[in-house]
């Protein structure tokens, strides 16, 4: 039998390392030697009645053995074979003395011992070998003898075992035990345990025992397969799955060769729970390994011609991964995503019944150096989560600056609880202008978040996170009672000007989870502000679709004299019968109609030619020429039928209608020539502290003129 390795198997096998289970104990006089092979321990002892070996003429490859004189301890030189002794005479007395000492019993045990044995000399070299070691090497006893042991159990390949063999030559190390992949004669492999431990304290050599571990292996290999593979689909589970991703992102697994980088593919089948649900467990089993003999066949096709085919495993449920690992960029990646979602496009024959599936994949492609596993699932995650809701069967590649977006997202919602404790929220102003008379008749109050980190950000960058964790709540109680405080504080400085009454956006999850007519009232009762200078708006797609305890909320403040406000009309439901039900006041009319009227009709020159308005909105217009005849003037014309239908609509019924987005004069001019109440807009105001609104209330006939306000 060959004393040479195979080496280690590869990662992908399944199979234990060849160097499975080393054992390195600590050194000679630290504690008794320890000896784990069967047989080995008589050896260590010596002769069965506890005396020294002596190992003498074996250690030096003296063809004689040494046994202890009698009486003296000194080794006496015996020959290897004894010559039979003579008959004695007939009659004769027996001979004086102890009879011949025969071989030792630990030679007799060390002879029948099933258990593969060899003495080795401090030089390494085998100076005796068992009847049982001889058989699994194919030789005999005799031609094992002068061998080096290293080389019969192949010590040598691995650099960490050779180092500590020589430490247990040397005396260094008590044990060396490891696992070695070994040939037999015959070709067939051998997984053996060898053990190396010295004889006993003070006797020279080291005794070798190899056990036939062929069947344990077997037997945990067979384990770690059932291990790391699904049983559904028989693929690699999550485990197998992370254990390839880790040793992908070994640095030197990229350093030696190939691409240094990696791709994944995550995928999750759309309306599987469906499945299940209807069909039963057993049919979404089904579906899930015919999925994966799909997936399979796209990774075997995908890596012809390449260095490896990827790696398709199972990570739970309806979730699905195909590793790539060297991989040559996006291209490859988004190549390998378009052939799975066509080959999941043709349906399904399951047991008779034909079903039609799709799948959402994230895509993620990098560098390896730098990368973590963690890392690059969260990416793959993220990325699947984009491709579900931007419609599902689709792949969507990894965009980092979308990330980063998303990370912006998850750190403000993460810190909006503890930024309302902290104080770091502040409300800005904006007057509401009337139409006629140029004064202010209110104010909305605008809420602004300090943030430490990214500044002072505006609503629209945390409003929607408030509603969707609550903290909306805790939140427009804070503006309600801000803003209510600081409209009395107006009301008390300026004695001299009718009072202004403060505008406050209401969300409708403020109506759902909290009691918002009982805040509403503790609020006034506080504050001692009349109920008719407190204005909540709302917007048209949460009033319009009232019912039940919304609509007898608004009921119960409007009945307590406050003014309710639709936001945004015209861009929602516009059911205007509806409105003559609701307990509304005011309307506001959505920017996007005033902005319309942005577009005057070419004014001549006196020479008869004409002028071209290109004035562009600061807020962003939507590219028209002004003076354009077929396109602008035509809008414009269109707008303000609508906004004055929606004006006399609104007066008829007792509401005031209030116009956003005010921004030129002439707009304002031709709003006021159709009857709105009151503007906002830059025009007048952009949003500004408490203190400049006191100033405005402070000037001389509190009116508001063009860019008055604007800081």
């Amino acid at each position: 039998m060959s004393g040479t390795s195979e080496g280690p198997t590869p990662a992908a096998d399944l199979i234990r390392s060849a160097v499975t289970d080393s054992d390195i104990s600590a050194a000679p006089g630290t504690e008794p030697p320890m000896y784990d092979s069967p047989g080995a321990e008589p050896f260590a002892r010596g002769a069965l009645g506890g005396g020294p070996l002596a190992f003498g003429a074996v250690a030096t490859g003296s063809p004689a053995h040494e046994v202890p004189a009698a009486g003296t301890g000194a080794p006496a030189p015996v020959p290897a074979t004894e010559p039979p002794a003579p008959d004695p005479p007939a009659g004769a007395p027996p001979p004086d003395g102890p009879p011949a000492a025969g071989p030792p019993p630990y030679r007799s045990a060390f002879a029948a011992a099933p258990l593969a044995m060899a003495l080795v000399d401090t030089e390494g070299l085998v100076v005796d070998a068992n009847e049982a070691l001889a058989a699994l090497f194919g030789a005999a006893p005799e031609a094992l003898t002068g061998r080096a042991a290293a080389d019969l159990v192949d010590l040598a390949s691995d650099a960490r075992i050779w180092q500590t063999y020589r430490e247990v030559l040397r005396g260094a190390q008590r044990r060396l035990r490891c696992t070695r992949r070994l040939k037999r004669p015959d070709g067939r492999s051998l997984w053996a345990q060898v053990t190396v431990a010295p004889l006993a304290p003070d006797t020279p050599g080291l005794l070798l025992s190899v056990a036939d571990i062929s069947a344990r292996h077997e037997l945990q290999a067979r384990l770690r397969h059932l291990q790391m593979h699904d049983p559904v689909t028989r693929l690699p589970n999550r485990t197998l799955f992370f254990e390839r991703v880790q040793a992908a992102l070994q640095a030197e697994s990229y350093e030696r060769g190939g691409t240094g980088r990696i791709g994944l593919c995550y995928l999750d089948l759309d309306g599987f729970k469906a499945v299940n649900d209807t069909l039963g467990h057993r049919v979404g089993d089904l579906l899930l390994a015919s999925v994966a003999e799909r997936l399979t066949r796209c990774a075997e096709e995908s890596g012809g011609g390449r260095a490896g085919t990827p790696l398709v495993a199972r990570l739970g449920g309806d979730e699905f991964a195909l590793l790539v690992e060297d991989s040559t960029g996006t291209e490859q990646l988004a190549e390998l995503a378009e052939s799975v979602l066509t080959a999941l496009q043709a349906p399904f024959d399951l047991s008779g019944r034909r079903l039609s599936v799709s799948a959402s994949i994230g895509v993620v492609e990098r560098h390896a150096a730098g990368t973590t596993a963690t890392a690059l699932m969260q990416a793959a995650d993220t990325t699947l989560y984009w491709a579900k809701a931007d419609g599902k069967a689709r792949w969507t590649l990894f965009d980092p600056e979308r990330n980063a977006h998303r990370m912006t997202r998850q750190a403000l919602a993460s810190t909006l609880r503890p930024a309302i404790e902290r104080g770091e929220f502040a409300l800005e102003y904006q007057p509401l202008v009337g139409m006629e008379d140029g004064r202010v008749h209110g104010v909305e109050a605008l809420i602004r978040w300090k943030h430490p980190q990214f500044g002072v950000l505006a609503p629209n960058r945390f409003i929607t996170l408030a509603e969707e964790d609550g903290s909306i709540v805790p939140l427009g109680r804070w503006v309600l009672r801000t803003a209510c405080r600081q409209a009395r504080r107006w009301e008390l400085d300026h004695p001299e000007e009718p009072p202004i009454f403060v505008s406050v956006n209401v969300a409708v999850r403020q109506v759902w989870d909290s009691d918002l007519v009982a805040d509403v009232a503790a609020t006034l009762a506080e504050t001692g502000l009349a109920p008719h200078l407190l204005q909540l708006e709302l917007t048209e797609s949460a009033v319009m679709g009232s019912a039940g305890r919304p609509l007898q909320a608004l009921k119960a403040l409007s009945d307590m004299g406050v003014r309710i406000a639709i936001d945004d009309f015209g861009t929602g439901y516009s059911n205007l019968a509806y409105l003559s039900r609701l307990p509304v006041s005011v309307l506001k009319l959505d920017g996007s109609f005033v902005r319309g009227f942005q577009y005057e009709p070419r004014e001549r020159h006196d020479n008869g030619g004409t002028r071209e308005n290109h004035e562009t909105h600061e807020n962003g217009g939507n590219g028209r020429t002004y003076g354009d005849p077929g396109a602008g003037e035509r809008d414009a014309a269109a707008d303000e039928v609508i906004v004055e239908a929606m004006v006399q609509l609104a007066h008829r019924l007792g509401l005031t209608v209030t116009a956003e987005c005010v921004e030129t004069s002439a707009q304002a001019a031709r709003l006021r020539r159709i009857g709105c109440d009151t503007g906002q807009g830059w025009l007048y105001s952009r949003p500004v502290p408490p203190d400049r609104i006191s100033e405005l209330l402070g000037s001389p006939g509190a009116g508001v003129q063009a860019g008055v306000a604007k800081p």
